[in-house]
């Protein structure tokens, strides 16, 4: 009997867990139904993916969307909107909103604003504070929660726990592996008398290698004696990837496709809009980060897309604000990196779609497999194009990346068996949900 489908992927190179090979896919009601040979198959609608590769839909576990409250920068709709014409199927938004989301109100206003606006699927983290401590077990199980998200060092908002005792007291609440920024506030606090007016060269020098180690090293002497599990979000040094090496059992590694591929030259060509938390360093920092990838040490991959307007970047260093658009630039700078030998794509898809999946429990994504979400990022390999402002869908309308040439793009995003984009261009109204996980089922 001639099965059929809504929807066959035909001929196309599937990379999924069993390795890498030229398959069909199958998609009913917004799930993988079959992988392997369909051309005896029918489907009400039959995409040629000759010559292109198919991936698990790619998960970015840390954006900055700034609903509500500084939607002049960016809305749930707009930064949903780049991160599908990028090839993201789902992201994980961060608390640092105004109002903080850090009540089980807040987080519930957060879901109800992207059901069905948002282009992708979604969660939100929810901020810990010294006064929600006592009520993280029942914010981390809430229905769109992604977890708990820490500040141990000051950033965009106002969301910080910087002493021990604070980060001890939530720890020793969470079940769910917590997300840190791991920057030392009272470091930082000491050395503001280092910033150069004027110079954003110097931020690397104020938020130094020590500052961010020095936290890290805090924040995992913590997590043991609590018996938590934690997760570092944006690694920027080498030594923090030497010490978390040693500490996998309780600490899982984000890096930034930023920290991998730009360095501190650039502050003299583009200035602030280089300006992260934590900061873009020498790449001498960038060169063991990608050792600390090679090893198996870093675990996944997260923008930090923190876009603030041209406007407010053009402020006087260090009145100007730290953050970058990243999300629609994750997959082809990281896919350029694949075409230059330094990242296999097996590792690409474990780092952005696989290795979220499995850090954080999401159910039913993060690879193609038979019964999973038709989630799925569709790439060519080898086509080359040029990174430009005028392709950036966020509202701040702007990259570091304008004008960088790549290998490697985009060019079709599902979101469960939904064609969401197609060759850059938006195919489908919106209709992204919430993401479930393994312990809401």
């Amino acid at each position: 009997m001639t099965q059929t489908y809504d929807l066959i992927l035909k001929g196309g190179t599937l990379v999924n867990h069993d390795g890498e090979g030229r398959r069909d896919l199958g998609i009913l009601a917004g799930t993988i139904a079959a992988i392997g040979d369909l051309s005896q198959a029918s489907a009400g609608q039959v995409i040629d993916c000759t010559g292109l590769h198919i991936l698990p839909g790619v998960i970015d576990s840390q954006v900055h969307f700034r609903e509500p409250g500084l939607v002049h920068k960016e809305d749930l709709e707009t930064g949903s909107r780049a991160a599908v014409l990028g090839g993201v199927t789902a992201v994980f938004e961060m608390p640092n909103t105004n109002p903080l989301t850090t009540s089980a109100e807040a987080l519930a206003d957060k879901v109800a604003r992207g059901h069905h606006r948002m282009h992708c699927d979604f969660a939100f983290w929810v901020g810990g504070t010294h006064e929600n401590a006592k009520d993280i077990p029942e914010l981390e199980r809430l229905p769109g929660a992604a977890g708990i998200k820490v500040f141990m060092g000051s950033s965009t908002g106002s969301l910080l726990v910087e002493d021990d005792p604070g980060v001890a007291a939530i720890l020793a609440k969470t079940s769910r592996r917590a997300a840190f920024h791991a920057e030392d506030e009272y470091r930082l606090e000491e050395r503001k008398h280092i910033r150069v007016k004027g110079d954003p060269s110097s931020h690397p020098v104020w938020r130094d290698e020590i500052t961010a180690l020095q936290c890290t090293q805090r924040l995992v002497r913590i997590a043991r004696a609590q018996r938590a599990v934690i997760h570092v979000l944006h690694v920027s040094t080498g030594e923090e990837i030497d010490f978390l090496r040693d500490h996998k059992d309780v600490a899982s590694v984000e890096v930034t496709p930023h920290h991998l591929t730009l360095d501190a030259s650039l502050y003299a060509t583009i200035g602030t809009k280089l300006q992260m938390n934590p900061p873009v360093r020498d790449a001498s920092h960038r060169d063991r980060i990608w050792t600390g990838l090679h090893q198996g040490v870093a675990d996944i991959l997260g923008s930090d897309h923190a876009p603030h307007t041209l406007e407010e970047k053009a402020k006087t260093y260090p009145d100007s604000p730290s953050g970058m658009p990243g999300v629609q630039t994750l997959v082809p700078v990281m896919l350029d990196h694949v075409a230059k030998g330094r990242l296999s794509l097996a590792r690409f898809v474990d780092m952005s779609s696989a290795g979220p999946a499995r850090l954080f429990g999401i159910a039913r994504k993060g690879r193609v497999a038979v019964g999973y979400d038709a989630d799925l990022t569709i790439v060519d390999l080898k086509k080359q194009r040029t990174i430009t402002n005028d392709w950036i869908a966020s509202r701040c309308g702007w990259t570091p990346y304008d004008g960088v040439k790549v290998t490697g793009w985009p060019i079709g995003t599902f979101v469960r068996g939904n064609k969401v984009m197609w060759e850059g261009e938006l195919t489908t109204p919106s209709q992204g949900e919430a993401v479930r996980f393994w312990q809401d089922l």
